[in-house]
């Protein structure tokens, strides 16, 4: 299970304001790819037309071939992804949230299969929420519901899994299981887009890193090209210090001292 993802000169503007200006990005089959950048250079934008859920100028291709041809089924059976803020019905169990994510693959008046039974038992054990199956995802914590959302893009069972900020509200623990589990989906042939506020982790687990800034791409490459001290001054307008582990890119921000401060001199 795997699919190439392209997208030739996106453009999105809301009230007459660019928020993605012409993006071309190209995703090869069981690539990991990381989308970074400041907050509101468009992250969240890129992704939201990539799937459809924005009106988007441009075009976005699956192995070649355009999704704005595909009916919106079909475009579900090969991508799935997580919003920063989704839409979660009230009161509905976490196996049954889970279980909505098999919606393409059965008929809209079908009952769920055992097949996809399994697959949602599955998933909940991957991400340690089957002991919170019969629980309503309104009585979870926020990084609970966050997995339970991760679970119901990965119950699709797409070719092709788009996420952001994935581990927002999670735990140390809970975001390196939700990593690793991505990381074992893209080793299996998945096609990962991510977006990822936490550059050290971004870099340690995408196989290319994209910085978008004002809408635009402004670097991308491996985490060595793209994580340097000029491209995190110039775009985020922070001091930071880069560091080398284990072929490890660590983004360290610099503590100013009282002693250092410029106001001192």
């Amino acid at each position: 299970m795997s699919a190439t993802l392209e997208s030739h000169d996106l453009s999105v503007r809301v009230d007459g304001t660019p928020l993605l200006r012409s993006t071309s990005l190209a995703v090869d089959a069981g690539e990991w790819v990381s989308i970074i950048g400041p907050n509101g250079a468009g992250k969240s934008t890129l992704l939201r037309a990539l799937v459809g859920a924005v009106d988007a100028d441009g075009d976005v291709l699956v192995d070649g071939e355009s999704v704005r041809s595909m009916k919106r089924m079909e475009r579900a059976r090969l991508m799935s992804w997580v919003p920063q803020i989704p839409t979660i019905p009230s009161t509905i169990r976490v196996f049954d949230y889970v279980l909505l994510g098999r919606t393409p693959h059965r008929h809209p008046l079908a009952a769920e299969r055992p097949e996809d039974v399994g697959v949602v038992k599955n998933v909940l054990r991957d991400l340690d929420l089957h002991h919170l199956s019969d629980r309503e995802m309104d009585s979870l914590s926020g990084g609970e519901r966050q997995r339970a959302v991760v679970a119901r893009a990965l119950a699709q069972s797409t070719p092709i899994i788009l996420l952001d900020e994935p581990t927002t509200a999670l735990d140390l623990g809970h975001q390196q299981e939700v990593l690793l589990l991505l990381d074992r989906l893209r080793r299996d042939g998945r096609t990962i887009v991510t977006t990822m506020h936490d550059l050290t982790l971004a870099g340690q687990f995408a196989d290319r890193l994209v910085l978008l800034a004002e809408g635009e791409v402004k670097a991308e490459g491996g985490a060595i090209e793209v994580l340097t001290e000029k491209n995190i001054a110039d775009h985020y307008r922070a001091d930071v210090r880069i560091t080398h582990e284990n072929g490890a890119v660590l983004v360290v921000p610099r503590i100013r001292t009282q002693e250092s401060s410029p106001d001192d001199h």
